[in-house]
């Protein structure tokens, strides 16, 4: 059992990584994301193109332009990638996403997705979770909140990109490394 002070300190330490500023936003690349959530480039591209789960930091403006996925693009993108892999249509992936869109990382913290196979049920408490399954309509559960803790222990080892309030880059680790070697 998690004490209320691990909580808050698990709080405090997804608010350091994630909230940079009122005016800044850590992003992720394209191959970062497909990595980390665990699907292919198709994948992501198909996503994005069919505007199932869009960049919210920054999308494609043509060739050579780099989306940017925030953390909250990736756990929705493994929150579909879950679905996808129990078997659920992509169709009523996307009903389910559409429900999740306006919610914040906070708010997808404290969810539980369940499904018949058919139908995502989205599950704000432990008796909410109960009464599904009493009514016979639960096959199988994602923990969002577990999926949330996985993806910030991942996620802190891989490069990010600090965005202003322009959606320009501020500082691109690999840009950077680039920059020292030409320069040395």
């Amino acid at each position: 059992m998690v004490s209320r002070n691990d909580d808050m300190e698990e709080r405090a330490v997804q608010g350091s990584l994630f909230d940079v500023g009122p005016d800044q936003e850590v992003g992720y690349r394209v191959p970062i994301a497909c990595q980390v959530a665990g699907i292919t480039y198709r994948q992501l591209d198909y996503w994005a193109r069919t505007k199932l789960v869009v960049p919210s930091i920054r999308s494609a403006h043509g060739s050579g332009s780099q989306r940017l996925y925030s953390f909250r693009d990736i756990l929705v993108l493994k929150i579909v990638k879950g679905l996808l892999d129990t078997g659920i249509s992509l169709q009523n992936i996307r009903q389910a996403v559409d429900k999740l869109r306006d919610l914040g990382v906070d708010d997808l913290a404290n969810i539980t997705l369940v499904s018949d196979g058919t139908t995502v049920y989205e599950c704000r408490s432990n008796e909410e979770v109960i009464d599904l399954l009493a009514g016979g309509q639960g096959v199988f559960g994602i923990a969002v909140p577990g999926i949330m803790r996985e993806l910030t222990g991942t996620i802190s080892a891989f490069p990010s990109e600090r965005i202003d309030e322009a959606n320009e880059v501020v500082a691109d680790e690999l840009a950077a490394r680039r920059r020292r070697r030409v320069v040395s």
